[in-house]
C-alpha cells in the first residue's frame, strides 16, 4: 500500500507532481494529473482490500484508519486542483476581456471570419 508523505512538491502518494509545483499550468496538467492521483487511489484500496481479508481487531482499525486519511487527502488534492482550475480560468477571462477592450475591431474581424466560415460549412452540409 502507498504511504502517503506530503510535501510542496509532491502529491498524495509522496510522488513528483509537476502540475502542483507550476501553478501556471495547473489546468494544462490537470487531466493527467487527476487520472494518476484516482489510480493510485484505486490501487490503494485494492491493497487494503487484500490485507483486510486477514486482519483482525487492531490490525483491523488501523486499516481502516488508513482508508480514512487516504480518502481525506484524495479529497484535498482534488479541492486543490479544482481551485487551481478555477483560478486559470478566471485569470484567463480576465486577459480575454482585457484584449477584447484593448483591440475591438480585430476580434470583430476573427469573429466575423469564424462566423462566414462556419455559414459556408453549414450551408455545404444541408
Amino acid at each position: 500500500m502507498h504511504t502517503p508523505t506530503a510535501s510542496p512538491a509532491t502529491d498524495a502518494n509522496g510522488q513528483g507532481n509537476a502540475c502542483q509545483a507550476q501553478a501556471n499550468t495547473a489546468s494544462a496538467c490537470a487531466p493527467s494529473a487527476i487520472s494518476r492521483e484516482f489510480h493510485n487511489f484505486l490501487a490503494d484500496i485494492e491493497d487494503l482490500i487484500k490485507e483486510s481479508t486477514s486482519l483482525t481487531g487492531d490490525e483491523l482499525a488501523r486499516a481502516r484508519a488508513k482508508l480514512n486519511d487516504r480518502v481525506a487527502m484524495a479529497k484535498t488534492y482534488a479541492e486543490a486542483m479544482g481551485d487551481n482550475i478555477t483560478q486559470h480560468a478566471r485569470q484567463t477571462a480576465s486577459e480575454t476581456n482585457d484584449y477584447v477592450h484593448a483591440q475591438p475591431w480585430k476580434v470583430l474581424g476573427a469573429t466575423a471570419a469564424v462566423a462566414l466560415l462556419l455559414g459556408i460549412v453549414i450551408a455545404r452540409r444541408s
